[in-house]
């Protein structure tokens, strides 16, 4: 935990990891807490009657059940349990019964659409699934495509042939367990992010991942945790941002999260929300701050008493930094991190200047630098590629079933971000722009090449490509450039139509919100698709229509 010091330099020079050789996520974040019967862990919030509230003991004693039905039906260590399911104490209680078998957790965005779903089942090679009868539907329709998959259990319905009632494996299962003794580099999570040149990549995190985020959220959170906090995020916990930028942190400190996701960001529902719960601290991606901010005067119309905010994805700049301090009545801290290593770089107002625009200084116990194309580190002020050195524990120990895009990962004892950056002299680094063609929208990272692929699927289309396009709102929106085969017309009817085609094939986020029909897509002399000049393009026509504006 880091220590509270007078300024940046003192709580740098004085942290020091403490990883012990044998560690377990689901001991970390449940049965620690779990000898008081009254701690509160989860306020559940449906939205409509009286929110429920879950103890650390009741999660325990839930969880135990859960894993020893798992055990019964043949799910051991090292098996991928699938969660196809929002903010909940299904989902959570799944989490902790999976650590505790040693069997490795597979977080699902339940907006996956039935090719996502395949592809990301398959390649792990799940055993098992928990969803939701929102979401089962997916599940049957690509379950004879997956080999490996034995059990769905489903959390609000009957079971049938193939389903199981997950709450009646809990009923039936013993609150007597004991967790397997995992290492703390043992095998714990998948999570899957799109790559820019193929399919998605698993990214395999260790038990000690936690432990490498902690001062990732003590740091931009004000030296969390404080008394009476209560953290929430809109941030889905299929993803590293809700998932262990919130849910583990607060529970391995004992601190109570509530959850609760709409189906739709709603931003006078997000401030009725933080009101009603007397939520202290909040991870709000940039384009949650951006919507809310069309709330007319939120401090005069709601009791706030947020302690902090931390934001990450995107930069935010002077005037939403300004807007959201003067409304939520406290400063946000930026962070930065991805997937394969998060929070790395960050803010803490408490103890260092706040330079709108800046991502921050490294977090402590993060050994970062900028390197040149050569792999060295290159002189302050110049650009270059954010690296972090090996071995950190927030590291990932590689993708899943693919060890040449790991060793691509990889310079030496550096993990490559993919991210050009600069740090001035007095240690803050400055943001750049991506290597790749990955796209940033609301604080989504997309890669190209899955949706290329799903568009292609399309009787109409013969070329495509999918670069971001620049939004007001979103930072970038997916646009796709299409070619279409001989014969067929464009127009607005095929535009939605394949919109549709890759929406409920792929997720909500990752459909393209803007088409453009061309005739010839710009290539090299070896025919590889130049998605910069695409990109290029898109910028040059955004600067034009706020000039024109102006």
């Amino acid at each position: 935990m880091l220590r509270r010091a007078n300024n940046y330099d003192q709580v740098q020079s004085s942290f020091r990891w403490v990883i012990p050789e044998f560690y377990n996520i689901g001991v970390d974040i449940c049965d620690k807490w779990a000898s008081d019967p009254d701690r509160l862990a989860l306020i559940h919030e449906t939205g409509s009657g009286e929110p429920r509230r879950w103890t650390f003991r009741e999660l325990r004693d839930l969880s135990n059940k859960l894993a020893n039905g798992l055990k019964n039906h043949g799910i051991c260590k090292g098996d991928r349990v699938g969660i196809l399911l929002g903010q909940g104490p299904e989902t959570a209680l799944t989490h902790i019964a999976a650590y505790k078998l040693g069997a490795i957790a597979l977080p699902l965005f339940t907006l996956f659409g039935t090719e996502a779903l395949e592809y990301r089942l398959s390649n792990s090679g799940a055993s098992v699934v928990i969803t939701d009868t929102a979401n089962i539907q997916k599940i049957l329709e690509i379950w004879d495509n997956l080999s490996e998959l034995q059990l769905v259990l489903l959390i609000d319905g009957h079971g049938g042939n193939r389903i199981l009632d997950f709450w009646e494996i809990i009923d039936k299962g013993s609150s007597v367990l004991e967790p397997v003794a995992t290492k703390a580099d043992d095998p714990a999570l998948i999570i899957y992010t799109s790559g820019t040149t193929g399919p998605p990549k698993g990214a395999l995190h260790a038990h000690r991942v936690l432990l490498g985020h902690l001062p990732g959220v003590e740091f931009p959170h004000n030296f969390f945790p404080q008394k009476d906090d209560l953290f929430w995020t809109p941030a889905d916990w299929a993803w590293i941002g809700g998932l262990i930028d919130v849910l583990f942190p607060s529970w391995s400190h004992g601190v109570p999260v509530v959850a609760y996701r709409a189906r739709k960001f709603d931003p006078e529902e997000t401030f009725q929300l933080i009101e009603k719960h007397h939520i202290r601290n909040a991870f709000m991606p940039p384009t949650a701050l951006k919507l809310m901010r069309q709330v007319p005067n939120p401090r005069g119309r709601y009791n706030l008493k947020m302690r902090s905010i931390g934001s990450g994805g995107e930069t935010l700049g002077t005037e939403l930094l300004d807007w959201a301090e003067g409304a939520l009545g406290v400063k946000v801290n930026e962070f930065y991190g991805q997937t394969e290593a998060n929070l790395l770089i960050g803010n803490c107002f408490e103890i260092m200047e706040i330079r709108p625009g800046s991502m921050g200084k490294p977090i402590p116990g993060h050994t970062l630098a900028i390197l040149s194309e050569s792999g060295e580190p290159t002189p302050l002020g110049h650009i270059g590629e954010i690296a972090v050195k090996r071995p950190d524990p927030v590291m990932f120990l590689g993708y899943w079933n693919n060890l040449a895009a790991t060793q691509d990962k990889f310079r030496g004892d550096w993990l490559l971000t993919g991210d050009l950056a600069r740090i001035d002299t007095e240690g803050y680094f400055w943001f750049v722009g991506r290597k790749d063609d990955i796209i940033t929208s609301g604080g989504y990272r997309i890669g190209p090449a899955e949706i290329e692929d799903c568009i292609l699927k399309h009787p109409a289309v013969s070329m495509v490509a999918v670069v971001g396009s620049p939004d007001p709102i979103r930072t970038e929106v997916v646009k796709a450039f299409i070619v279409l085969k001989d014969g067929v017309n464009a127009g607005s009817l095929l535009e939605q139509e394949i919109k549709e085609f890759v929406k409920v094939r792929l997720a909500a986020h990752e459909f393209p919100r803007e088409i453009e029909f061309i005739d010839d897509l710009p290539k090299t002399a070896t025919g590889k698709i130049m998605r910069k000049e695409l990109k290029k393009l898109e910028v040059e026509r955004a600067l034009i229509k706020v000039h024109t504006a102006r």
